[in-house]
C-alpha cells in the first residue's frame, strides 16, 4: 500500500484500540428523512462532535421545528459533554442541516470538506444566486482536506475525502469509528447515489475501495437507511469487514466496471429526494436560510425543469 494517508489512518485505529481510546457514539434517527446523526465523545475529556444533524422541516407548510436537536441537546446535557465539532460529512440533499441552532446553544466549530466551494459554484447557478451569496465556503468555521488531522480530547481524527456521492464528501475517522456520510449504507442496502451534479458512480466505486483498505475491525457508522427488503429494522452501525463480504453493491468480487454499470442503471430509475431544493439552498450555506427580503420573510426557491 502507498497511500500515506491511509496507512496513518490504518496506525490511528491500531493504536486507537491497543490504548482504549476510543470514542463512545450515540446515534439519533430520524424516521421523517431516514438520517442517522451521531454524537460521538471522549469519555474521559467528554469532548463531543455532532455529525450530520437534522433540522425538522414541513415542507407543505414551510415551518422549521426543533425537536431532532433537541433531542441531541438533552443526550449532551445529561452526559456533560463539551461540544468541539459540528460535523457536515457533505451538503446534504435529503434534510436540512439543524448545525446553526446545535452551535447557538451547544457551541462548536463547523467544518466541512474544502470542495463545498464546487456545490455551491454549481448550484449557486442552479438557485441563480445573486452575489450576496458567498461561494469560497465562508459559511463554514473551517474547510478540510484529505489528509487532515485533529483530536477530540484525547481521540485523533484523520479525514478522508471520499468524493462520487458528491464531490465535497469526507469521511471521518475518530478513533476506530468511521463515519461515512451517504457513502455506504447497511450491506444489505448497497451503496450511495452517483448522479448528482458532481457525482460519479467510478469516483465512488474508488472512494469506497480506499475505505475498505481499513482494518476489518473499523467501526462505520452510517448516516442513512431505508430498511432493506426482509429486514424490519432500522440499522446505522456496520463494520469495514461486513461491507467487504456482504455489502450487495461493492463486496470484495465486485469489479469496478461492473459497479460503475450497476450504479448508473439505477441511478437513472431513482427520482430526486423529497427535500432536495430546500436541503441544498440551506445547506451549502452552513445550514443557514437565504437572508430575509425587504418583507422581513426568508424564501426558498422552487426552479423549475432543471433538475
Amino acid at each position: 500500500m502507498t497511500d500515506p494517508i491511509l496507512l496513518r489512518a490504518i496506525a490511528q485505529i491500531a493504536e486507537a484500540r491497543s490504548t482504549g481510546r476510543v470514542p463512545v457514539v450515540r446515534s439519533f434517527f430520524d424516521e421523517a428523512t431516514f438520517t442517522a446523526s451521531h454524537v460521538v465523545h471522549d469519555p474521559v475529556s467528554k469532548k463531543a462532535a455532532i455529525i450530520d444533524s437534522v433540522l425538522d422541516f414541513d415542507q407543505a407548510s414551510g415551518r422549521t421545528s426543533h425537536a431532532s436537536a433537541d433531542a441531541i441537546i438533552a443526550h449532551v446535557r445529561e452526559a456533560g459533554l463539551d461540544v468541539e465539532w459540528q460535523i457536515e460529512t457533505h451538503a446534504h440533499a435529503d434534510h436540512l442541516s439543524a448545525a446553526p441552532y446545535l452551535i447557538e446553544v451547544l457551541g462548536g466549530k463547523l467544518v466541512i470538506g474544502r470542495d463545498i466551494t464546487t456545490v455551491q459554484t454549481v448550484f449557486g447557478g442552479i438557485f441563480n444566486e445573486d452575489a450576496r451569496f458567498a461561494r469560497d465556503g465562508s459559511q463554514f468555521d473551517q474547510l478540510v482536506a484529505d489528509g487532515d488531522r485533529f483530536t477530540l480530547g484525547n481521540i485523533a481524527i484523520t479525514v478522508l475525502h471520499t468524493p462520487g456521492h458528491t464531490p465535497a464528501c469526507m469521511s471521518w475517522l475518530i478513533g476506530d469509528a468511521l463515519f461515512v456520510g451517504d457513502t455506504l449504507f447497511m450491506p444489505d442496502y448497497g451503496t450511495a447515489r452517483a448522479d448528482f451534479p458532481g457525482g460519479d458512480a467510478r469516483t465512488l466505486f474508488r472512494s469506497i475501495r480506499r475505505l475498505l483498505a481499513l482494518p476489518p475491525e473499523t467501526r462505520l457508522f452510517l448516516c442513512h437507511d431505508y430498511k432493506a427488503p426482509g429486514r424490519d429494522t432500522f440499522a446505522w452501525e456496520s463494520s469495514i469487514g461486513a461491507q467487504r463480504e456482504q455489502n450487495i453493491h461493492v463486496h470484495d468480487t465486485v469489479e469496478e466496471d461492473a459497479f460503475v454499470a450497476m450504479r448508473e442503471a439505477r441511478d437513472a430509475t431513482l427520482g430526486m429526494p423529497r427535500l432536495i431544493l430546500p436541503s441544498i439552498q440551506v445547506n451549502m450555506r452552513g445550514g443557514h436560510f437565504p437572508e430575509p427580503e425587504a418583507n422581513g420573510t426568508r424564501y426558498l426557491k422552487l426552479p423549475l425543469d432543471i433538475l
